[in-house]
């Protein structure tokens, strides 16, 4: 995956600005919350349990623009599509993305939902619950795709999140058209458990024919295949993609293809902190190694790198610079 191309990778997703709060199981339950999920809230829900957590840490978010965010630390070329409103917390998405290395090319929108907010409630297990209002997200179709990005970007990477938006689910069909089209890969993180339960059959249609590349966490694979046995997962999996990666949390990850399968340990982690973005930067690790050429075990390292930096610290977005990382860690 070495052609010429203006971005290694060019993600398209929700953007969110993250809203992070410590909290307790009690809190959980008085609000009827599942611990380690994420459910969608309209406004007027999204204010009630806005004044009722604690105090917040504000800062841009998302899960593709986590992981473009990500690639750009490591020093990979990376941009990004996704709809803010023309508000605070819209003008402080663009900065931050812009800041973080990405290149952003749309304009704020003038009219519409509010720039989308999620609620991460963090509990002292470093389990994030998260409660999004999509906002403007909501309103991104085939008309914002940017044409010479997908083609010019040697992966398209897609969120699974958005597939509850329903013009976002035709813009992601036609994203990945335009990038198979120009000969290019495409990518998808399945992205939640309840958003596979949600959108399943879908999500086995995109994956045999648009998708590339899947990333998946143990749990979100074995909802999409239903079943509780990963080894029945690994034999479900192969063959509809040419390269899944599916994370299994302090037991690492598995990279398959369809001859091959190579297990790869978790990176330690001196201590869990919060489990945000995880998912996020393993999948910023694995595709800087791939668009650079790298063994996919290699790949897999990078991935599992990237996430244990992530979880040592509140928040989805690199403390440090992950090239550095890398390079301390014969990564490089």
């Amino acid at each position: 995956m070495t052609a010429s191309s203006h971005h290694d990778v060019l993600g398209i997703g929700n953007a969110i600005v993250d809203v992070i709060a410590h909290t307790t199981d009690d809190f959980l339950a008085e609000h009827a919350l599942v611990k380690g999920t994420m459910r969608i809230v309209d406004a007027q829900e999204a204010e009630r349990l806005y004044d009722r957590m604690g105090p917040g840490l504000e800062m841009s978010g998302g899960s593709v623009a986590n992981t473009m965010a990500g690639i750009a630390s490591l020093g990979g070329r990376v941009a990004y599509i996704g709809k803010v409103r023309d508000d605070l917390l819209g003008r402080v998405f663009r900065h931050d993305i812009a800041a973080a290395g990405v290149t952003y090319r749309m304009g704020l929108t003038q009219h519409g939902p509010a720039t989308a907010r999620c609620l991460i409630l963090v509990t002292p297990d470093a389990q994030r619950t998260m409660n999004t209002f999509l906002g403007a997200c909501v309103e991104l179709g085939p008309e914002d795709l940017d044409h010479e990005l997908i083609g010019g970007a040697q992966v398209t990477y897609l969120e699974g999140y958005l597939f509850d938006p329903p013009r976002a689910k035709e813009a992601i069909r036609r994203a990945a058209e335009i990038a198979h089209a120009a000969g290019r890969k495409v990518s998808l993180t399945l992205s939640d458990p309840f958003c596979v339960d949600r959108h399943r059959a879908d999500f086995r249609g995109l994956i045999e024919r648009h998708v590339d590349i899947l990333f998946a966490n143990e749990i979100e694979i074995c909802s999409l295949y239903e079943t509780k046995d990963f080894d029945t997962v690994v034999g479900a999996v192969r063959g509809h993609c040419e390269i899944a990666a599916l994370t299994r949390s302090a037991k690492g990850s598995v990279v398959l293809t369809a001859d091959a399968a190579h297990p790869v340990a978790a990176a330690p982690v001196e201590r869990v902190v919060d489990t945000t973005g995880a998912g996020d930067l393993y999948a910023a690790g694995f595709l800087f190694g791939l668009t650079r050429g790298r063994a996919l075990a290699d790949c897999g390292r990078l991935g599992s790198l990237c996430a244990a930096e992530i979880i040592g610290h509140m928040g989805a977005r690199p403390e440090t610079s992950l090239g550095d990382l890398a390079k301390a860690h014969g990564l490089e």
